[in-house]
């Protein structure tokens, strides 16, 4: 693919710059999509005080990359494809593609116990849970957060086991970062290597994912933004138990968007390694217009954009939500757009891409804002491409 490198003006004295070939599934012209990139990203800068911006954008397997802003205010470095963003629970997507990953060759299966994986676990209420509800957030009723007071493996192990539910294995959805948090513990386990190895040495290279990390290595460190929180004061993730597991990724737009053209089938990857990402795209329950994939949600399309603001509401993360089990499990769909939100203290982050289309886009943020506008930013980005 030829890239096309321009310099785009931009308002607010904000530096963009945009890289495009020629979209073979959008009708809009490249001119016509970057005005709407830039129009959008601005807007959503200025209104959230944003330091730095990334959006990357696949249509048919041709790739564009809009780049806004600095990734630090204090060195004035410029945000690139390269450069590193915090991505938070969009890892848990990775997390899910380790465990249907180890399905694929046999080192575990989804319809597994804890206890079998984790023996101290044996017996307990948090035995009775399979492997589909952790990746499902429909165990019982985990907290979001795993308790302060846990912070060694030994008090994880106390902590599960005498866990009690609130509600019966999937009976309602609660999104927890200890459930998902435990199947990563687990899918590492089962081959037998510690979580960060697995995904850094393991699914990213397999992936194609050269700059992906859950501890960013020394020699990448400058590539690493600085984020900052609401308050806009800079911060970094300081991550606790199970955060390797729930929230840790560290990437690039370059590579985000290739693991986004892995899930749509147009980058190629090893045969095992696809069937495991389309494994992911299963649905298990239904949430109101949302169906709970392994951690993606998705959404039948054309989708109407308040059900993504609906699905995408705090309310989703939050609080407790009755769910319609789908048995046997929904096949993974074409016509579907499919989801995640991620955050951190000093980061934003969204994923959505339409199988059908063969349409997906990234944005990626150094500051901490609502999922809202990052919701509408995509939404008005790819509904336009595929106009």
């Amino acid at each position: 693919m030829r890239l096309i490198k321009k310099r785009c003006a931009a308002s607010l004295l904000l530096a963009c710059t945009a890289s495009f070939g020629n979209l073979a599934m959008a009708n809009a012209e490249p001119s016509a999509i970057d005005s709407i990139v830039q129009d959008a990203a601005q807007k959503v800068m200025q209104q959230y005080n944003i330091p730095g911006l990334a959006i990357a954008v696949t249509a048919n397997g041709k790739q564009q990359f809009y780049n806004f802003g600095v990734a630090s205010k204090e060195t004035q470095q410029k945000v690139t494809s390269d450069t590193l963003f915090e991505i938070g629970s969009i890892s848990k997507t990775f997390t899910v593609t380790l465990a249907t990953y180890a399905e694929v060759n046999g080192q575990l299966s989804l319809t597994d116990h804890p206890g079998k994986y984790l023996p101290a676990l044996a017996g307990s209420p948090f035995d009775k849970v399979t492997l589909v509800n952790l990746a499902t957030h429909t165990a019982g009723g985990f907290p979001l957060q795993v308790p302060d007071q846990v912070q060694n493996n030994q008090q994880l192990m106390d902590y599960f086991k005498t866990w009690q539910p609130t509600y019966a294995p999937g009976a309602q959805r609660t999104y927890a970062n200890p459930s998902i948090g435990a199947l990563g513990m687990i899918a590492a386990t089962s081959m037998k290597m510690p979580f960060a190895v697995a995904l850094e040495q393991r699914l990213f290279p397999e992936l194609g994912m050269p700059n992906s990390f859950i501890n960013v290595p020394t020699s990448k460190i400058s590539l690493y933004a600085q984020g900052y929180n609401k308050l806009d004061a800079p911060v970094r993730l300081n991550s606790g138990v199970l955060g390797d597991e729930a929230y840790s990724v560290k990437t690039s737009a370059t590579d985000l968007i290739r693991f986004v053209e892995a899930n749509l089938g147009v980058a190629k990857v090893e045969a095992k390694l696809s069937r495991a990402l389309m494994e992911t795209h299963k649905g298990y329950f239904q949430v109101g217009p949302m169906t709970q994939d392994l951690i993606w949600e998705q959404y039948d399309y054309p989708v109407q954009l308040s059900a993504l603001l609906e699905g995408n509401a705090d309310k989703m993360i939050y609080e407790s939500h009755v769910v319609t089990a789908l048995n046997p499990p929904l096949s993974p769909q074409e016509a579907v757009w499919v989801n995640k939100t991620g955050s951190t203290g000093g980061f934003s982050a969204y994923v959505a891409f339409v199988p059908e289309k063969k349409l997906g886009i990234v944005v990626l943020a150094n500051k901490s804002y609502p999922n809202e506008p990052r919701v509408r930013l995509a939404h008005r980005i790819l509904s336009e491409l595929d106009h």
